[in-house]
């Protein structure tokens, strides 16, 4: 059976970031998400990233279609980015509802789709904290509050399904919790002992990412002593500690 695992999960060390990914990530913690360049250079400084190596990024991401600029030199996140910001804010104050042992089933019912095709929709399938269950058949306990968007049902069957399996048996071998769990308890860790701002930045854009593949399961359907609210609660001190507010709610 196939696993829902990301690479981001599955890793078990932090990697340096780039100029893009330090944009990228102060912007996709900002609300509004837009900087000027005087701030930029300022944030980017600890990096050991220069106001030159910070604007030929900021120069490429544009053109890219990662970033867009207004006339006074302010730059902001591009709409396809906006989409990706959304999700890391729902990531961090995920919306869930009492769960009563109902789970959501989507079953891919269109067919002659190409290579790309596929795999963007495995994408989306998993950013909606879905997991495979086997070829075209995906599901998750119905505990999220949230609508699945309008054109992915036409590509799709969406059903509401009590599987005979226990409920417990059958999320431990959809989402690998044990690999997901140990990851948030290393990058607790590392917060914990990481007193440089570069350092506990780059521990924390990490946790952004690392959350984003929570699978926000029913406690009951947990292991004993689940991080992710510990590690929801360690990057929202860290945001205060920045002087940033929390996300808006529903966000």
């Amino acid at each position: 059976m196939r696993m829902n695992v990301s690479a981001e999960a599955a890793g078990s060390d932090l990697r340096p970031l780039s100029a893009r990914s330090v944009v990228l990530s102060l912007l996709l913690g900002t609300h509004p998400p837009e900087l000027p360049v005087k701030d930029l250079v300022r944030l980017v400084e600890p990096f050991g990233i220069g106001g030159s190596t910070l604007r030929a990024a900021l120069s490429r991401m544009t053109a890219s279609g990662d970033l867009r600029r207004t006339d006074d030199a302010v730059y902001g996140l591009s709409e396809r980015l906006l989409t990706r910001q959304r999700r890391q804010d729902e990531a961090v104050r995920p919306r869930t509802r009492a769960w009563h042992g109902d789970w959501e089933m989507l079953v891919v019912t269109a067919s002659g789709r190409g290579p790309a095709e596929r795999a963007d929709l495995r994408t989306r399938l998993t950013a909606l904290r879905l997991a495979e269950l086997r070829e075209g058949v995906w599901l998750r306990p119905a505990n999220l509050v949230r609508a699945l968007p309008a054109d992915l049902l036409a590509t799709t069957e969406s059903y509401t399904c009590r599987p005979a399996r226990p409920a417990a048996e059958l999320a431990a071998s959809l989402w690998p919790l044990t690999d997901w769990s140990a990851r948030a308890r290393a990058l607790l860790d590392r917060a914990a002992e990481s007193p440089l701002p570069a350092d506990r930045f780059t521990v924390f854009a990490a946790a952004v990412r690392h959350l984003l593949t929570d699978p926000v399961l029913p406690p009951e359907l947990l292991p004993p002593d689940w991080p992710a609210d510990r590690l929801r609660a360690a990057y929202a001190a860290y945001r205060a500690e920045l002087g940033e507010p929390a996300p808006p709610p529903g966000a």
